[in-house]
């Protein structure tokens, strides 16, 4: 009788152990669902001519607090950014920018930066920004 209540006892308490573990899974599970659910996808011009932009540009963008990641396209004269939204703000980003040389759509960029970028990446202050990508009729 003692080894049936023993086994029981056994049984029971390997169970509760993996009845814990099952909750502590939901638990963490329930965390990253939520950190992802602060996370803001957005997309706005900034002008630039070439890599080396697109180096500065990301790494402007990139040094915003909560920014997670920032990725520029030279063709298109846009940027695409990851951030939490509960640790910076759309104008926070676009301010980064501006303040290393680049005009973004609603921030003009530092005249004083834009004077120090090398001479491939001043850029015409009136280019297009955000655009599609594809060549326009008469243009090469």
């Amino acid at each position: 009788m003692k080894k049936v209540i023993l086994s029981v006892a056994i049984i029971a308490a390997i169970g509760l152990v993996s009845c814990k573990n099952d909750s502590k899974q939901k638990t963490e599970t329930t965390t990253e669902v939520s950190r992802e659910m602060a996370m803001t996808d957005l997309s706005f011009g900034v002008r630039g001519n070439c890599g080396m932009c697109k180096k500065t540009i990301e790494k402007a963008a990139n040094s915003v607090d909560g920014v997670a990641k920032a990725t520029w396209d030279v063709d298109k004269k846009k940027i695409d950014v990851t951030f939490d939204d509960s640790k910076t703000d759309v104008t926070a980003i676009h301010n980064a920018i501006a303040a290393s040389g680049y005009d973004t759509e609603k921030v003009s960029g530092s005249e004083e930066a834009y004077k120090g970028l090398p001479g491939c990446c001043q850029y015409d202050h009136e280019m297009a920004m955000s655009q599609s990508g594809e060549a326009k009729e008469g243009e090469h």
